[in-house]
C-alpha cells in the first residue's frame, strides 16, 4: 500500500474529458469542488521534505503479470511558490510541431529506444504552480497497478523504465522513458500538468500560458515531435497535454490539450488508481 497526499474529488469517468472543456460557470465548479474537498495537512517545506498529510491507497490491481505491490511510502505535497520563486522561461525552438488532436509516429524506423518528454510553461498568476505527472496505462486505459504513475513524489515506475526529473535548464520538468525496460503490458503513457493547491487558491488554466510538450531522442537530444497549447480553460486545473501510445508495434504521439476540473486524486480515479 502506498500513502500519497492528494486533494479529494468526486468520482470521475472518461466522459468528463469530453465534456469539461466547454464554457461553464467556473465559480460554481470550484465552489462545489471546495465543499467536497477533505482537509489535509500540508508541509511548508520544499519538495524533498515529506509532509505528514497522507491518504491511503489500496494494493495494486495490475493488469500485467508478476507485478508486486510497492512498500508503504509517504510523499510530500508540493508547496505553493511566492512570486519571487516563479521565473519565466523562454520557449525552446520547436522544430516538429503538431496541432491539437494530431497523431504522429515518434519514430517510424523504430530505432529510438529512449526518449525524454520535456514540458514547460509560464504563468500570469504567481501562485499558479504546475506539476507534471505520467500515468502508465494498459490496453484497457487503466494503470497497470496503483503505483504505475510518476510525479515529483514518486520518481520511478516499478520497472524503472519511466523516471521523473526536475528542470534540465531548458524545460521546467521532464520524464524519461526507456522502451527497452518498459513493462510489455504498457500500451499508453499520458502526460498531465496539474495546478498545485488549485482549489484552495482558486487557480485555473486561464492563468497559464506558453505550455508545451516536446519529445526528444534521449541519445542525441533531437526533437521527434512537439506540441504547444493554444487553449487555456478557466474551468480546468489538470491538463492532459499529450500522450504516447503503442499502435501496431510503433509508438505514436497524440497532442491532446484537454483537461478536467479535478486534482491529482481525481486523475487517479480516472485512470484506475484506487484511493480512499
Amino acid at each position: 500500500m502506498i500513502d500519497i497526499p492528494m486533494r479529494t474529488s468526486q468520482p470521475l469517468d472518461c466522459n468528463s474529458i469530453l465534456n469539461i472543456n466547454i464554457p461553464t460557470q467556473t465559480n460554481q465548479i470550484f465552489a462545489q469542488a471546495a465543499v467536497n474537498q477533505t482537509t489535509v495537512k500540508t508541509s511548508e517545506s520544499n519538495r524533498q521534505t515529506p509532509s505528514s498529510a497522507a491518504i491511503n491507497r489500496s494494493p495494486a490491481h495490475s493488469q500485467a503479470s508478476n507485478q508486486q505491490t510497492s512498500p508503504q511510502t509517504t510523499v510530500s505535497q508540493a508547496p505553493v511558490p511566492t512570486q519571487a520563486s516563479i521565473r519565466e522561461i523562454a520557449i525552446p525552438i520547436l522544430t516538429k510541431k503538431i496541432q491539437k488532436g494530431q497523431k504522429i509516429a515518434l519514430d517510424p524506423s523504430r530505432q529510438v529506444r529512449k526518449i525524454q518528454v520535456c514540458l514547460g510553461w509560464n504563468v500570469t498568476n504567481p501562485q499558479c504552480d504546475l506539476d507534471v505527472s505520467a500515468f502508465i496505462l494498459g490496453a484497457n486505459g487503466k494503470v497497470l497497478g496503483d503505483d504505475w504513475f510518476v510525479f515529483y513524489g514518486q520518481e520511478d515506475s516499478p520497472d524503472r523504465s519511466v523516471h521523473f526529473s526536475l528542470s534540465n535548464h531548458t524545460d521546467r520538468e521532464y520524464i524519461s522513458v526507456d522502451f527497452g525496460r518498459l513493462n510489455p503490458a504498457a500500451a499508453k503513457i499520458v502526460f498531465v500538468l496539474t495546478i498545485n493547491e488549485a482549489f484552495t487558491h482558486k487557480l485555473n488554466f486561464s492563468m497559464v500560458k506558453d505550455a508545451y510538450i516536446r519529445i526528444l531522442n534521449a541519445e542525441n537530444h533531437q526533437e521527434l515531435v512537439s506540441f504547444q497549447m493554444t487553449d487555456y480553460y478557466p474551468n480546468v486545473i489538470s491538463m492532459m497535454i499529450g500522450e504516447i501510445y503503442l499502435y501496431h508495434g510503433t509508438w505514436k504521439c497524440n497532442a491532446i490539450g484537454n483537461g478536467v476540473a479535478r486534482d491529482l486524486e481525481g486523475l487517479c480515479q480516472l485512470y484506475g488508481v484506487q484511493t480512499v
